[in-house]
């Protein structure tokens, strides 16, 4: 048994496993799923598949997410933003942390299965293999167009929630896999410019390392135009009514506000604070939903 190993036996403890789920991230793929569960219905949604539809689909993407601390750990060691990772800094064993990844993704399918329905369960688990496997173990390391491609795993959340309750995939569900595809590109790349220069010292070819921080800034620009385009579809297919169309609106011309500053140069870290804001916009997008769901359920607009 090697020091670090024991290190990270003795020292590892319950926040340490905690960390490898990445929970702020999970917290926001729940609240998406919950949302796409809530979208789903006229009325409330069954307790049992908000609460274990939920908790099933958060065990899956802590699952994923502790594969890729793994996948990740010789690299997060350079970047600042995640040397201090429990694997990073030898405080969990790589082997632990697998069979913890394995064992939170079998509870999870077993609750989805068991609970839910076998579509939502299989969806999860693709999900879970293409940010895993194919996202992390490939596609991170080969292309620049990393995000646009792997982005569709992070995209399913919302739809995840929406067959959990239908049992069936419908246009509806799929327009808010689409919405967070377009919104992936520009709120990572934002990121991605911010931390270039880690992103190159351990050899990811993220866009602003491959391409240039200039034209990784026009690609922002044009896919926020592309997200507010996107954002709009929910009320032209009638999903939505007015109160969604106008703080879609009034957010997506605040998004290309902060990407057309970011192309500019015109404010101080632009590139953090639109990929902050980004992370609002996404929020407060999918409560403009919900809550235009519900207002349009009783009636009011």
């Amino acid at each position: 048994m090697t020091t670090m190993t024991k290190h990270a036996q003795a020292t590892a403890g319950w926040r340490d496993y905690l960390e490898l789920t990445k929970p702020k991230v999970v917290a926001l793929m729940i609240i998406t799923s919950a949302i796409g569960m809530l979208l789903a219905t006229e009325g409330m949604v069954p307790w049992h598949v908000l609460v274990l539809g939920n908790l099933g689909i958060a065990l899956c993407a802590g699952s994923a997410a502790a594969v890729n601390h793994v996948v990740d750990r010789r690299i997060d060691i350079h970047m600042a933003r995640t040397q201090r990772r429990p694997l990073a800094q030898g405080r969990v064993n790589p082997l632990n942390a697998l069979m913890f990844a394995l064992i939170l993704g079998l509870a999870g399918m077993a609750i989805l299965l068991q609970w839910i329905n076998a579509l939502t369960a299989w969806l999860t688990l693709a999900s879970l293999l293409g940010y895993a496997v194919i996202y992390t173990s490939f596609l991170k390391r080969a292309t620049p167009q990393n995000i646009v491609i792997g982005g569709l795993a992070g995209a399913a959340p919302p739809l995840l929630g929406w067959t959990a309750v239908t049992g069936q995939v419908d246009a509806e569900g799929l327009l808010l896999v689409l919405i967070i595809f377009a919104w992936t590109p520009p709120h990572f790349w934002a990121l991605a410019i911010h931390r270039k220069e880690e992103y190159a010292k351990v050899d990811i070819p993220m866009l602003p390392v491959t391409h240039g921080e200039r034209y990784t800034k026009l690609h922002i620009l044009l896919y926020t135009f592309i997200l507010l385009a996107v954002s709009m579809l929910p009320y032209v297919i009638h999903m939505s009514g007015v109160l969604y169309l106008a703080v879609a609106l009034v957010l997506g011309a605040r998004f290309i506000d902060w990407a057309w500053a970011l192309w500019r140069d015109s404010r101080p870290h632009a590139a953090i604070k639109t990929f902050k804001f980004s992370l609002w916009y996404l929020l407060w997008l999918f409560v403009a939903l919900l809550v235009d769901h519900y207002v349009g359920v009783a009636g009011w607009l």
